[in-house]
């Protein structure tokens, strides 16, 4: 049963019909916001009242692509535009694979956009690959699983 579940470093990554390799994607996470209520007359507690869904933004580090990629070129497109032109969003989509090679788990981010884009510090004493790592926002997200897998957890 334990080597049915899945492992973090077989995943992958498209935009655009494009598939991507990446060292590393973080930021996978939902969180739904409270708000405090004092009640007048009661002084023992606060009522937490949910709000909102809020999540991080989705980032994603690898090696340094020296040539372009469609995901590079949006990138320079948005980041370097400024904000005379219009943000063209795009669904990003990460896959996690089985053993087998076939999809676990996708997670599908809506309306995407980069918002960063950075490249690792370059040291001459040290002998490193070059990571850069891309920032982006999105309005929400959406998991699908395989049926196979969602077994184990119901």
């Amino acid at each position: 049963m334990a080597s049915s579940y899945p492992v973090g470093f077989y995943f992958q990554l498209s935009f655009k019909g494009e598939d991507a390799a990446f060292k590393e994607v973080s930021g996978i996470s939902k969180e739904l916001s409270m708000e405090e209520v004092v009640c007048g007359g009661e002084n023992r507690f606060k009522y937490r009242l949910p709000t909102i869904t809020t999540s991080q933004n989705l980032v994603l580090k690898r090696a340094l692509i020296p040539e372009g990629s469609q995901l590079i070129d949006w990138c320079a497109s948005i980041l370097d535009g400024g904000l005379a032109n219009a943000i063209t969003t795009h669904d990003v989509s990460v896959s996690l694979f089985n053993s087998d090679g076939s999809v676990s788990v996708m997670w599908t981010f809506h309306n995407a956009y980069p918002v960063k884009y950075s490249v690792s510090d370059l040291k001459s004493q040290e002998n490193e690959i070059v990571i850069e790592s891309i920032e982006l926002a999105y309005t929400y997200f959406v998991i699908t699983q395989d049926t196979s897998i969602s077994d184990l957890f119901n």
